[in-house]
């Protein structure tokens, strides 16, 4: 009994401060990763809009080509090793920070924008990104903020970078270590339930600690939500009119 209250203790004591570090690492990728993504996305897709972009047609088949067919688990972690980026905090950003599907949504809500509009502002002496950061973002709310929660929710519940190509514990994101915090309370009942059953309070302890970091896991998303939602259906049905 004291050996394994010792055992449940000292458990609690290693997950705080690594439950705690992994939830800051979470929200600076998802904070981070998101802003990059979107901005990104949306430059790329803002090109793709215009008609006369040399090669239009070439890059939307290449791209099309990315959405049902995929290099591979092993071609993809060769690449993010050749490019030094394995137990990086920027393997959160970079490999992501551009999505083909997204960029199909963005081009479709870029083109209902007015003409007249860039056309006012070539006039004015506007260039092609002074008009896509003053003149089109600014139009964009709803499709930013429909990306932007895809974009969002995605790095917030991926754990299989972190498994795949982290090893740092300090690099890790709160979906790895309640991957891991699951794993282990597993094996742990599995132990358990063959030994006696005065240490059945550890299944307790296990089930608690799932169960609250779930919780708090999944907190974030939920208050979000709701003040996206509005944006985000707005969003989805204007990208999707001539899309």
């Amino acid at each position: 009994m004291r050996g394994g209250s010792a055992m449940t203790s000292g458990a609690r004591i290693k997950i705080g401060p690594a439950f705690e570090l992994a939830f800051a690492v979470s929200v600076l990728r998802t904070v981070v990763a998101t802003t990059v993504t979107v901005f990104f996305t949306a430059m790329v897709a803002y090109a793709f809009s215009k008609r006369q972009l040399v090669g239009r047609k070439a890059y939307m088949a290449v791209g099309t080509v990315t959405l049902f067919f995929g290099g591979g688990l092993i071609p993809y972690f060769l690449l993010i090793r050749s490019l030094g980026l394995l137990d990086s905090f920027f393997v959160y950003v970079f490999p992501t920070m551009f999505s083909f599907y997204n960029l199909l949504i963005f081009q479709a809500f870029f083109r209902e924008i007015p003409a007249e509009l860039e056309e006012s502002a070539w006039i004015d002496g506007a260039g092609n990104f002074r008009i896509f950061l003053q003149l089109t973002i600014p139009l964009s709310g709803p499709v930013l903020a429909t990306i932007a929660l895809f974009v969002g929710v995605y790095n917030w519940n991926d754990y299989f970078f972190g498994i795949i190509f982290i090893n740092n514990a300090k690099l890790q994101p709160i979906q790895t270590v309640l991957y891991r915090v699951i794993a282990e309370s597993q094996s742990g009942q599995m132990v358990t339930a063959i030994l006696s059953s005065a240490v059945q309070a550890r299944r307790v302890t296990a089930q608690g600690i799932r169960m609250a970091t779930m919780m708090v896991a999944t907190a974030p998303i939920l208050f979000v939500y709701p003040f996206l939602q509005r944006y985000f259906v707005k969003g989805m049905l204007l990208g999707s009119i001539k899309g």
